[in-house]
């Protein structure tokens, strides 16, 4: 198939406008347009991994971690993220990040967390607003339902696990076509009033193209009158971290243990024991530091995470604990989620998971 049909699927499920700031996810090299037939999947892209694809024929690599953050203004072999540039474009291999678009969505890194380590009522941290948008269109009755399910066609109206979402009220407008409009309903020089339908539909902002288009398309109008706001309401499915529940509540040190088993940990950087049990638990995949206050107001016991500094540990302030398992093994399991993700859609495309340690950190007991 061609890049672009595996590159839109995984937009689908995490759209590019999640992503930070910062960031950089999607393609990063290749051509949209071009065929693959076999995809490698990594935590990040390095030089061995390009060397792992090129070996067992995959022409697309996709990594959580982009290999290319800020602007390459030359390509001299100087570091490690030029050689690989380098050495992917050489070898005519794709390189696609998908990076805090996934981080940012239920069902992504931070979700992979909370199941295997069994959480229930899981929830998102911190969710974001002003992702979401309201179209308001007025259609001639006559024309209502078409214009409708042309909106809904193109993913307006999906709201939580329901679709085809939408609020409509009676009315009626008023124009008069001035000299060269065709008008679809009455004369040039005579206003007009007709009875119409007030459409209002809540969309993701990413898709706001497509739906106004379809929108445009399906509207027998020559002039289509329609409104758009932003909407500042926060979505329960997109945004940083997971809270959920054990189900069953476990002594601190047997959580550690717990920990340790189900995520395969070398180590865990943790903060004192308060003398309670760990019953709700919040994690984040990665650098997590930025969530801890949110870990604290949604009632956690523990919050899980990575890259924490000496001195950040104090910010627990002997309110919650907080274990800091390494930034690679928070989010190690990413590339399973990954596999499952492309397999699940496209069952007789080659998927394989590197067997290149891509994790630069060592631990030496």
């Amino acid at each position: 198939m061609k890049i672009k049909e595996l590159t839109n699927y995984l937009e689908r499920i995490a759209p590019l406008s999640y992503q930070e700031s910062y960031d950089n996810a999607g393609l990063i090299v290749g051509n949209a347009e071009d065929e693959i037939t076999k995809a490698l999947i990594s935590l990040d892209c390095t030089e061995a991994v390009v060397d792992e694809a090129i070996a067992k024929g995959c022409d697309i690599i996709i990594s959580h971690h982009p290999i290319v953050f800020k602007g390459l203004k030359k390509f001299n072999n100087r570091n490690y993220v030029e050689r690989t540039v380098i050495k992917a474009i050489k070898n005519n291999i794709a390189l696609y990040a998908i990076h805090t678009n996934l981080d940012n969505v239920v069902g992504g890194v931070s979700s992979k967390i909370a199941d295997k380590l069994g959480l229930e009522a899981q929830a998102i941290l911190s969710p974001k607003s002003g992702l979401l948008k309201k179209l308001i269109v007025y259609v001639p009755r006559t024309d209502v339902e078409p214009v409708r399910q042309a909106l809904f066609d193109a993913g307006a109206g999906h709201i939580g696990n329901y679709d085809q979402c939408s609020y409509n009220s009676a009315g009626y407008g008023t124009f008069r076509p001035l000299d060269g409009t065709t008008p679809t309903i009455g004369e040039v020089g005579s206003q007009e009033r007709v009875e119409e339908t007030r459409i209002e539909v809540a969309y993701p902002s990413h898709l706001e193209r497509s739906i106004v288009v379809a929108l445009l398309s399906a509207h027998p109008y020559e002039e289509v009158a329609y409104d758009i706001m932003t909407l500042e309401n926060t979505s329960r499915h997109i945004g940083s971290g997971i809270i959920g529940n054990l189900q069953t509540p476990l002594s601190e040190k047997d959580f550690l243990a717990y920990l340790k088993e189900k995520l395969k940990l070398n180590v865990i950087r943790y903060t004192q024991f308060l003398g309670k049990e760990i019953s709700r638990v919040a994690v984040c995949g990665g650098a997590g530091g930025f969530l801890l206050e949110h870990a604290k107001r949604s009632g956690a016991d523990v919050y899980v995470t990575a890259d924490y500094k000496y001195h950040e540990f104090f910010d627990a302030e002997g309110q919650i604990i907080v274990a800091d398992i390494g930034h690679f093994e928070s989010e190690q399991f990413t590339q399973e989620l990954l596999f499952d993700i492309i397999r699940k859609k496209f069952a007789n495309f080659a998927v394989l998971i590197t067997e290149t340690d891509t994790n630069p950190i060592k631990y030496y007991s």
